[in-house]
Protein backbone atom coordinates (compact mmCIF):
# COMPACT_ATOMS: atom_id res chain seq x y z
CA UNK A 1 0.00 0.00 0.00
CA UNK A 2 1.38 3.44 -0.91
CA UNK A 3 0.46 7.05 -0.30
CA UNK A 4 -1.84 6.59 -3.29
CA UNK A 5 -3.57 3.61 -1.72
CA UNK A 6 -3.37 0.00 -2.87
CA UNK A 7 -1.25 0.82 -5.92
CA UNK A 8 1.93 -1.01 -6.83
CA UNK A 9 4.76 1.51 -7.06
CA UNK A 10 6.64 2.29 -9.16
CA UNK A 11 4.50 1.71 -12.22
CA UNK A 12 5.96 0.68 -15.54
CA UNK A 13 6.96 3.76 -17.53
CA UNK A 14 3.91 5.57 -18.92
CA UNK A 15 4.40 6.43 -22.60
CA UNK A 16 2.64 9.08 -24.66
CA UNK A 17 3.23 10.19 -28.22
CA UNK A 18 6.24 12.30 -27.19
CA UNK A 19 6.95 11.65 -23.52
CA UNK A 20 7.81 9.00 -20.97
CA UNK A 21 6.65 9.33 -17.35
CA UNK A 22 9.01 7.38 -15.12
CA UNK A 23 10.53 7.29 -11.65
CA UNK A 24 13.43 9.66 -10.91
CA UNK A 25 16.97 8.47 -11.65
CA UNK A 26 20.47 9.74 -10.77
CA UNK A 27 20.74 11.39 -14.22
CA UNK A 28 17.83 13.70 -13.26
CA UNK A 29 19.64 15.42 -10.37
CA UNK A 30 20.76 18.50 -12.36
CA UNK A 31 17.29 18.95 -13.87
CA UNK A 32 15.65 18.71 -10.42
CA UNK A 33 18.01 21.40 -9.12
CA UNK A 34 17.25 23.58 -12.14
CA UNK A 35 13.50 23.04 -11.66
CA UNK A 36 13.53 23.85 -7.93
CA UNK A 37 15.87 26.86 -8.32
CA UNK A 38 14.01 28.44 -11.26
CA UNK A 39 12.42 31.82 -10.49
CA UNK A 40 10.08 31.36 -13.48
CA UNK A 41 8.85 27.95 -12.33
CA UNK A 42 8.27 29.21 -8.79
CA UNK A 43 6.57 32.52 -9.65
CA UNK A 44 3.28 31.18 -8.22
CA UNK A 45 4.81 28.74 -5.73
CA UNK A 46 6.41 30.99 -3.15
CA UNK A 47 9.71 31.57 -4.92
CA UNK A 48 12.67 29.38 -5.84
CA UNK A 49 15.04 27.64 -3.46
CA UNK A 50 18.68 28.80 -3.47
CA UNK A 51 20.74 26.77 -5.96
CA UNK A 52 23.69 26.36 -3.56
CA UNK A 53 21.34 24.94 -0.91
CA UNK A 54 19.86 22.51 -3.43
CA UNK A 55 23.34 21.44 -4.58
CA UNK A 56 24.23 20.61 -0.96
CA UNK A 57 20.96 18.89 -0.02
CA UNK A 58 19.91 17.03 -3.18
CA UNK A 59 21.05 13.40 -3.00
CA UNK A 60 23.07 11.95 -5.87
CA UNK A 61 19.96 10.03 -6.92
CA UNK A 62 16.78 12.11 -6.48
CA UNK A 63 14.38 10.62 -3.98
CA UNK A 64 11.75 8.26 -5.30
CA UNK A 65 8.38 8.35 -3.62
CA UNK A 66 4.93 7.10 -4.58
CA UNK A 67 3.25 9.56 -6.89
CA UNK A 68 6.39 11.31 -8.18
CA UNK A 69 6.98 10.88 -11.90
CA UNK A 70 9.70 12.47 -14.03
CA UNK A 71 8.52 13.74 -17.40
CA UNK A 72 11.16 12.64 -19.91
CA UNK A 73 11.50 13.99 -23.46
CA UNK A 74 14.08 12.26 -25.61
CA UNK A 75 15.99 10.91 -22.61
CA UNK A 76 16.09 14.17 -20.63
CA UNK A 77 13.93 15.35 -17.74
CA UNK A 78 11.76 18.36 -18.64
CA UNK A 79 9.39 18.27 -15.68
CA UNK A 80 7.68 16.39 -12.91
CA UNK A 81 4.10 15.22 -12.33
CA UNK A 82 2.96 14.51 -8.79
CA UNK A 83 -0.03 12.51 -7.63
CA UNK A 84 -0.25 12.53 -3.84
CA UNK A 85 -2.96 12.07 -1.28
CA UNK A 86 -4.03 15.42 0.21
CA UNK A 87 -3.33 15.57 3.95
CA UNK A 88 -5.58 16.88 6.70
CA UNK A 89 -3.83 20.27 6.39
CA UNK A 90 -5.35 20.97 2.98
CA UNK A 91 -8.73 22.52 2.22
CA UNK A 92 -11.62 20.40 3.56
CA UNK A 93 -12.87 19.72 0.02
CA UNK A 94 -9.48 18.17 -0.85
CA UNK A 95 -8.86 16.00 2.23
CA UNK A 96 -8.40 12.36 1.36
CA UNK A 97 -8.43 12.95 -2.39
CA UNK A 98 -5.44 12.62 -4.66
CA UNK A 99 -3.91 15.97 -5.59
CA UNK A 100 -2.35 16.50 -9.04
CA UNK A 101 0.69 18.75 -9.20
CA UNK A 102 3.20 19.49 -11.94
CA UNK A 103 6.36 21.50 -12.58
CA UNK A 104 8.03 21.99 -15.95
CA UNK A 105 11.27 23.67 -16.94
CA UNK A 106 10.62 26.97 -18.75
CA UNK A 107 12.22 25.67 -21.97
CA UNK A 108 9.43 23.05 -22.09
CA UNK A 109 6.59 25.57 -21.76
CA UNK A 110 4.20 26.26 -24.62
CA UNK A 111 4.53 22.89 -26.37
CA UNK A 112 1.64 21.04 -24.73
CA UNK A 113 3.92 18.79 -22.67
CA UNK A 114 2.16 19.56 -19.38
CA UNK A 115 -1.25 18.70 -20.83
CA UNK A 116 0.10 15.51 -22.41
CA UNK A 117 1.94 14.38 -19.26
CA UNK A 118 -0.87 15.23 -16.83
CA UNK A 119 -3.50 13.56 -19.03
CA UNK A 120 -1.34 10.41 -19.21
CA UNK A 121 -0.83 10.40 -15.42
CA UNK A 122 -4.57 10.85 -14.85
CA UNK A 123 -5.38 8.06 -17.34
CA UNK A 124 -2.95 5.77 -15.50
CA UNK A 125 -4.49 6.74 -12.16
CA UNK A 126 -8.02 6.09 -13.47
CA UNK A 127 -6.87 2.62 -14.53
CA UNK A 128 -5.41 1.65 -11.15
CA UNK A 129 -7.91 3.44 -8.88
CA UNK A 130 -11.11 3.94 -10.86
CA UNK A 131 -13.91 5.79 -9.14
CA UNK A 132 -11.68 8.22 -7.21
CA UNK A 133 -11.80 11.99 -7.77
CA UNK A 134 -8.66 14.10 -8.15
CA UNK A 135 -8.11 17.70 -7.01
CA UNK A 136 -5.78 20.42 -8.24
CA UNK A 137 -4.85 23.74 -6.63
CA UNK A 138 -3.30 26.71 -8.42
CA UNK A 139 -3.13 30.45 -8.04
CA UNK A 140 -5.81 32.25 -10.02
CA UNK A 141 -3.04 34.55 -11.33
CA UNK A 142 -1.40 31.55 -13.01
CA UNK A 143 -3.41 31.78 -16.23
CA UNK A 144 -1.62 28.88 -17.95
CA UNK A 145 -2.26 26.55 -15.03
CA UNK A 146 -5.90 27.63 -14.85
CA UNK A 147 -6.34 26.83 -18.58
CA UNK A 148 -4.66 23.45 -18.15
CA UNK A 149 -6.90 22.56 -15.20
CA UNK A 150 -10.03 23.18 -17.27
CA UNK A 151 -8.57 21.29 -20.25
CA UNK A 152 -7.93 18.30 -17.96
CA UNK A 153 -11.55 18.32 -16.77
CA UNK A 154 -11.25 20.07 -13.40
CA UNK A 155 -14.10 22.33 -12.30
CA UNK A 156 -13.94 24.97 -9.61
CA UNK A 157 -14.85 23.93 -6.07
CA UNK A 158 -13.68 27.04 -4.28
CA UNK A 159 -11.36 30.01 -4.21
CA UNK A 160 -9.45 30.92 -1.09
CA UNK A 161 -6.58 33.07 0.13
CA UNK A 162 -3.29 31.38 0.99
CA UNK A 163 0.37 32.30 0.73
CA UNK A 164 -0.61 35.91 0.05
CA UNK A 165 -2.62 35.18 -3.09
CA UNK A 166 -5.97 33.92 -4.33
CA UNK A 167 -5.93 30.14 -4.89
CA UNK A 168 -8.24 28.01 -7.00
CA UNK A 169 -9.25 24.48 -6.02
CA UNK A 170 -10.63 22.31 -8.79
CA UNK A 171 -12.10 18.83 -8.74
CA UNK A 172 -11.99 16.22 -11.49
CA UNK A 173 -14.85 13.79 -11.01
CA UNK A 174 -13.98 10.13 -10.74
CA UNK A 175 -13.69 8.11 -13.90
CA UNK A 176 -16.50 5.64 -14.31
CA UNK A 177 -15.14 2.19 -13.52
CA UNK A 178 -15.37 -0.05 -16.55
CA UNK A 179 -16.59 -3.56 -16.53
Amino acid sequence: MTELGPVAWPPAPIRTGRLVLRVPEARDRAAFIELLASPEVHTYLGGPRPRDELEREMPAAPQRWPGSLVVDLGGAMIGQVLLRRASEHRRPAAVGKVDLGYLFLPRAWGSGYAAEACAAALDWYDGVLPGEPVVLTTQTANVGSMRLAVKLGFTEVERFQAWGAEQWLGLRPPATPSG
